[in-house]
């Protein structure tokens, strides 16, 4: 007797999956409507995977492969930070850490016109929005959330920038709160923005809490929660050791 692989969305939701696996079957999803992030590509009513990974579900309706890469694909709807490396006429071009630069166009900013036009020096770091991501083509950006408003996007002055890989970039935006920030954010006051791109962006008003923070996020990857908490009280304890030298001076 032949064993048929199930088809049902739910069956494959937080499995592992290689290239080729057919994880939907869109025939059997009638009158739903679904979103396709990275990882994933649609060959009739066959959604299969193009790299190993675990397929992840949000609500409603999008489904991606998470797996933890260097080099960032991009996907529509990602947030990510960007490096202005050049500036067009029409355009900013950006440095996503992918495959092929982005461009940012000149008006994809809140209330945009011809006569605001933004001037942004070459290595500006900017929160993003990926608009288009079609394959052969670089990425199309925007300073705009999907209703037209900046939101939390645009330049990020001062701080400290690092990059991780994707993989730990979708764990510190997980839902609940993975454990490494949680930890921090009851003891220090900073800010930070992650990108799905693998690069974090954290600011504080001392030095030593921007390094304490960034040095428990890069450390986190290969760490359990509990391990986490661990390498998280051994770093505070090294602050609060520079704090009293300082206060000795």
């Amino acid at each position: 007797m032949e064993n048929k692989q199930s088809s049902s969305p739910a069956s494959f939701v937080d499995s592992t999956v290689v290239p080729g696996d057919v994880v939907l079957d869109l025939s059997s999803m009638t009158n739903q409507t679904i979103k396709l992030g990275g990882g994933l590509r649609q060959d009739c009513d066959a959604i299969s995977a193009m790299k190993a990974g675990t397929l992840r579900f949000s609500k409603p309706n999008k489904y991606w492969i998470e797996s933890s890469q260097k080099r960032y694909v991009p996907c529509v709807e990602d947030t990510i930070l960007g490096i202005v490396v050049d500036s067009k006429a029409d355009n900013f071009l950006i440095d996503i850490k992918g495959p092929a630069m982005g461009f940012l166009p000149v008006l994809a900013f809140e209330g945009g016109t011809r006569r605001n036009i933004p001037k942004f020096e070459v290595g500006t770091l900017l929160y993003l929005r990926v608009v288009k991501a079609n394959f052969g083509m670089n990425p199309e950006l925007s300073c705009t959330d999907a209703s037209g408003k900046a939101a939390e996007f645009g330049p990020l002055k001062d701080g400290y920038m690092f990059e991780t890989s994707t993989g730990l970039s979708r764990k510190l935006l997980s839902s609940p709160t993975c454990p490494v920030l949680e930890a921090l954010g009851k003891k220090l006051s900073f800010e930070i923005a992650v990108g799905l791109n693998g690069r974090v962006w954290v600011n504080a008003a001392s030095p030593d809490t921007i390094v304490v923070v960034a040095n428990a996020i890069m450390n986190s990857e290969s760490l359990s929660g509990a391990q986490q908490i661990i390498m998280l009280y051994d770093l505070m304890d090294s602050l609060v050791v520079v704090l009293l030298r300082e206060t000795k001076k």
